[in-house]
């Protein structure tokens, strides 16, 4: 009997249920707002790293936060229980763009604010926000913009640099530009922004690199799309 009770009072409690469906409708808005988020980021953010899948974190993110923060807001002793578990949380994955990191930002202050109650400032403030990127992203976009983003990899050994990979594509025709460069002891990783005109140039490419270190990696990412 005692068993039953505790049962009852811990999934029925005239509280809770009480809170349910605000609790339901905050999360709906929160799944909502994370895939309108992670669209603008798809379409009009600017990061080289794969954007449509970097955003699927994005839904994941905003609906977890807003139920993090409905629960502990009202109770001082879960919110310092939150400080203490997130305290032993390590985050292995590099953040290698900075517009990654204000993107992640955007989608915890959405949570936060759906989660504290404040449905109307967070829709109207993330509307203000996604309209001064949007605008952003449309006024720098122009049809000579680069279509490919363009990743080689190779070993520190092969001493294959980034002036060299920019002499390949120059020599093919193609016009790129050095956005990222990454040097280990171990290994060279650089990222370009590409103008390839046509699919063979790419290959072209691949085979001329491949010629001067066969171990390098080369990995495209399409933006526009290429002509066959």
């Amino acid at each position: 009997m005692q068993i039953e009770q505790s049962i009852r009072d811990l999934f029925w409690n005239p509280e809770m249920v009480a809170s349910l469906p605000k609790l339901v409708l905050s999360l709906a808005i929160a799944a909502l707002l994370g895939v309108i988020l992670g669209q603008v980021y798809i379409h009009f953010g600017q990061s080289l790293s794969n954007r449509r899948l970097f955003a699927r974190n994005f839904l994941v993110l905003v609906v977890t936060t807003t139920l993090v923060i409905s629960i502990v807001r009202s109770s001082l002793a879960l919110s310092l229980g939150l400080v203490g578990a997130l305290s032993i949380v390590r985050f292995r994955a590099a953040i290698k763009e900075p517009e990654e990191l204000a993107f992640l930002f955007l989608a915890i202050s959405i949570g936060l604010g759906l989660g504290a109650g404040q449905a109307l400032v967070t829709v109207v403030a993330l509307t203000i926000i996604l309209g001064l990127i949007v605008i952003r992203g449309l006024s720098r976009q122009s049809p000579t913009q680069p279509n490919l983003y363009l990743t080689v990899t190779s070993p520190a050994a092969a001493n294959l640099g980034a002036e060299r990979i920019l002499q390949v594509l120059t020599g093919i025709g193609a016009t790129a530009s050095l956005k990222r460069f990454d040097r280990t002891p171990e290994s060279l990783e650089t990222a370009f922004l590409v103008d390839f005109k046509q699919v063979a140039h790419l290959e072209q490419f691949t085979n001329q690199i491949c010629e001067l270190s066969p171990e390098v990696k080369v990995s495209c990412m399409d933006d526009r799309g290429l002509l066959a």
